[in-house]
C-alpha cells in the first residue's frame, strides 16, 4: 500500500485538474495551502512548511472515501461546513477546509 508522500516538493506528471486555496486540519493544528487534483493524486502543499503539515500526496487508488464534514476551530468547535474529509484505504483520514467540498467529491468521483 502507498503512503502520503512528504517529499519537500510535489511534482505535477499529471496535468492538474482543479486546484484551490485550502487548509489541512489534523487535530488541533492547522495549516493553510494549495489543494490540488490530478488524474492520479490530491496532493496538497502548505505555504508555511515549519508546521509539519504536508506536503501530502494521496493516491486516487488509496482513497476509499471523500465526503463533507465539519472544519473546526481548535479541532473542537465546529467553524463552517465547507470542509472535506477523505479516507484512505489504510485507515488514515485528511480533512481539509475548501470552498465548494461538493465540486472536489464530484471531482474524486466519490
Amino acid at each position: 500500500m502507498s503512503q502520503p508522500q512528504n517529499a519537500a516538493s510535489l511534482s505535477h506528471p499529471d496535468s492538474i485538474l482543479k486546484s484551490a486555496t485550502a487548509a489541512v486540519q489534523r487535530g488541533v493544528a492547522r495549516a493553510d495551502g494549495k489543494l490540488c487534483l490530478t488524474s492520479s493524486s490530491l496532493e496538497f502543499t502548505p505555504y508555511n512548511t515549519q508546521f509539519g503539515l504536508g506536503p501530502y500526496q494521496l493516491s486516487r487508488t488509496e482513497i476509499a472515501k471523500a465526503e463533507k464534514c465539519l472544519g473546526k476551530g481548535g479541532g473542537i468547535l465546529p467553524v463552517t461546513r465547507d470542509a472535506l474529509r477523505i479516507s484512505l484505504r489504510g485507515g488514515d483520514s485528511y480533512e481539509f477546509i475548501v470552498a465548494n467540498p461538493e465540486d472536489w467529491i464530484a471531482a474524486l468521483g466519490a
